[in-house]
């Protein structure tokens, strides 16, 4: 092991058993774990040893521990940390429909995300995204939606399937719609444009996506989303 790998695999083990101490990796932690691991942009064989030290520490824990099973969590926690895509460069980009393009970009964001996900959307029908949405949600993302409730009624929308999955859910019951197709993924990756969230989309409209990480467009459209969250739960609050 050189001396790189060795100075690595030090820090990592120090700052897991940080974490460890209450057997909980608190956002804070995983967000400063995350950090450490895109900061030394490991190797394929580093991963396993980085791994490899989790799992010492955790045996070590559940030796005579009465709370096995909250450090069985805490070693969950720091394995999606290892097993994440690295984060994308993003600068901006669009893409259009007809065609994929869009929802499979659409998909690998939801499938990058590791802390928060804000979706606001008029309908979401494709079950392709959906499957995202769902999987994002039990890997413990936070995921906030704010859709209209004039077509979360119809037939073939998922947004009750989404719901009974974990994800939180604000509707606009006002006599207008919310009408807003944008995105935010890690609070880093703002997705917006005309595309609503079904096959129709992709299949037939002519429709546009723009993905940024242009920090006034995010931070001007995470003020509108939590603006609306806090609306939405006046305007709809028993639905």
């Amino acid at each position: 092991m050189n001396r790189s790998r060795q100075h690595k695999l030090a820090a990592w083990t120090d700052a897991l058993g940080k974490t460890l101490a209450d057997l909980r990796a608190s956002r804070g932690e995983r967000q400063a774990l995350k950090a450490l691991l895109e900061d030394w942009g490991l190797t394929a064989s580093e991963i396993p040893l980085m791994r490899a030290a989790a799992f010492d520490l955790a045996k070590e824990s559940l030796q005579g521990a009465p709370r096995a099973a909250d450090t069985l969590d805490w070693l969950e926690d720091i394995m999606r940390l290892l097993d994440a895509p690295p984060a994308e460069s993003v600068t901006s980009e669009a893409l259009f429909s007809p065609g994929d393009g869009p929802r499979l970009r659409i998909r690998r964001l939801l499938d990058q995300s590791r802390e928060s996900v804000d979706i606001c959307v008029f309908t979401i029908t494709d079950d392709l995204l959906t499957e995202a949405i769902i999987a994002a949600v039990k890997r413990k993302v936070r995921v906030r939606i704010i859709t209209d409730d004039y077509k979360s009624g119809d037939t073939g929308s998922d947004i009750e399937r989404i719901r009974n999955a974990g994800a939180e859910i604000r509707f606009d019951c006002s006599p207008h719609h919310m009408h807003h197709k944008f995105a935010i993924f890690d609070r880093r990756v703002l997705l917006g444009g005309s595309y609503n969230w079904t096959r129709s989309a992709a299949k037939g409209n002519e429709e546009n996506v723009i993905v940024t990480d242009d920090g006034n467009l995010l931070r001007s459209f995470s003020r509108l989303f939590d603006k609306l969250w806090d609306d939405f739960a006046e305007t709809c609050p028993t639905r």
